[in-house]
């Protein structure tokens, strides 16, 4: 592409030399994947600032520099006021606006988003459309995986990944929104025909410092659906009605809204819900009709991501009969809830609940089911939010039996720091503490009896553990089997 046709997609910038000659086949902001004929973008970072890597991106290929200052490059160098704006704006031309040619449906909300994106994908597949899948394990582009390096990856990557879906034929995109996403604008330029909110509750604040920017943020989501209300590509918001928050995300989207809930009248609501050890079964009131549901999901979270994504399926135009079918047969995701099968008398279960909010909800549904004693292994991350520390040791030990705490992810941290921080103010003695999380798996496997059920949470799917600056194998799933003998 030619360099002045690209940067004329800008609306405010400042470049004193000619671009006329100039070809970009290649747009980076890291200096170590240029080639020839490559744009980068200077962009400022938590830890590192793009600025200073100009003289080596141009030594590694760059032939034009976009930045928020004047640089002594032997280049042309483009000044604008928001580099990482310029970014989402160059990235999305470059690559020919190629979400506006997918059917896009973005999940956001604190819990739930990577349960609800799989289910809302596997729905499509069961009518033989070509999907893909953006989200906090991995991007799936037609069952071809790529890795992952952020729940919602930066806008240059988004709009790669959304070109090659295009390529590929791809009908729908399934894709986990964070907050941390919008507030940076690494949505920008994603043309979203379909939003979901599930929940909000505590968490991130170390980033937000407030719940309400931390809603401001999801609200983006929502809003940025736009004002127009084009019959040819049609926009709709998904509402949990049973949230708290639920009347102010109305009021920031122009879109259509269905909404959905337990407790609540919706457009897509649950009544009749049993939980069961195996399941739940309810009756989902739909602006179609009645349609029984009975699925092997367990918990009152796994009724309502079920209804989240039959209302995103069913505003996606597919029929309720299939959104049936689907739902009834889906085994979940790997780390939501998932059952360690093993021959001993008692249960273990891995889940992903990180956060107070999540952890008492999957707590609470093992109270239901579970006849013997509750052990619970829990930790905290390091470098992130210390407030919501003792809230999550007062929560697994309020509704567990025994409660470990340990090591999660302590990153920078000291693990032992952590725990204090957990135990602060803590309202229960039915805790101990065991810093190595291997060993505190090892031991609660070792003190369960018959009946009881151990969850380890916090990791669910993760596979790793974050130590300093270290990354290093950790699969709960595969430690704990270790020692399921």
């Amino acid at each position: 592409m030619n360099a002045k046709e690209l940067i004329s997609s800008l609306s405010d910038y400042r470049c004193e030399q000619s671009l006329d000659n100039i070809k970009i086949d290649q747009i980076e902001m890291d200096h170590r994947l240029l080639k020839s004929n490559s744009l980068f973008i200077c962009i400022k970072g938590y830890t590192v600032d793009g600025h200073q890597f100009a003289e080596a991106a141009v030594e590694n290929g760059a032939s034009l520099i976009v930045a928020e200052k004047e640089l002594d490059v032997s280049v042309p160098v483009v000044i604008v006021p928001d580099s990482s704006r310029a970014l989402a704006q160059l990235s999305t031309h470059f690559y020919g606006h190629s979400s506006n040619q997918l059917k896009v449906i973005g999940v956001t909300g604190t819990n739930g988003k990577t349960s609800v994106t799989h289910m809302i994908n596997e729905i499509h597949q069961y009518v033989k459309q070509k999907t893909a899948l953006i989200g906090t394990i991995e991007m799936v582009i037609d069952k071809e995986s790529y890795p992952v390096k952020n729940t919602t990856p930066d806008s240059l990557y988004l709009q790669k990944s959304f070109h090659k879906m295009v390529e590929k034929d791809i009908d729908v995109v399934s894709m986990e929104i964070s907050s941390h996403a919008l507030d940076l604008g690494r949505t920008n330029g994603v043309d979203v025909d379909i939003a979901v909110f599930t929940n909000l509750s505590q968490d991130h604040l170390d980033y937000h410092e407030t719940m309400e920017s931390y809603l401001y943020a999801k609200s983006l989501l929502f809003s940025q659906l736009g004002s127009s209300l084009k019959n040819e590509k049609p926009k709709y918001a998904i509402i949990n009605q049973d949230d708290e928050h639920a009347a102010f995300l109305k009021r920031v989207t122009a879109q259509p809204i269905f909404t959905y809930g337990i407790h609540e009248k919706a457009s897509f609501q649950a009544i009749d819900v049993e939980l069961r050890a195996n399941g739940v079964s309810f009756t989902m009131r739909t602006p179609k009709g009645d349609v029984s549901i009975n699925s092997k999901l367990m918990g009152m979270f796994s009724v309502y991501n079920l209804l989240a994504a039959a209302a995103a399926s069913f505003a996606s135009g597919i029929d309720l009969e299939t959104i049936q079918t689907v739902l009834n047969n889906t085994s979940g995701v790997k780390g939501r809830f998932q059952p360690v099968e093993h021959s001993q008398g008692f249960g273990v279960i891995i889940d992903y609940a990180h956060t107070p909010d999540s952890l008492e909800n999957v707590l609470s549904t093992i109270k239901r089911f579970c006849e013997g004693d509750i052990h619970v292994i829990i930790g905290c991350g390091g470098d992130r939010d210390r407030r919501k520390r003792p809230l999550m040791a007062n929560v697994a030990c309020e509704y567990a039996d025994h409660a470990i705490l340990t090591s999660d992810n302590p990153r920078s941290e000291s693990p032992q720091a952590i725990i204090d921080d957990m135990v602060e103010g803590i309202k229960y003695n039915n805790y101990q503490v065991v810093l190595d999380r291997e060993e505190a798996i090892k031991h609660a496997i070792k003190q369960a009896g018959d009946k009881d059920v151990i969850l380890i949470a916090g990791k669910g799917h993760e596979t790793y553990q974050i130590v300093g600056d270290e990354v290093l194998d950790f699969d709960d799933e595969q430690i704990a089997r270790k020692y399921l003998v």
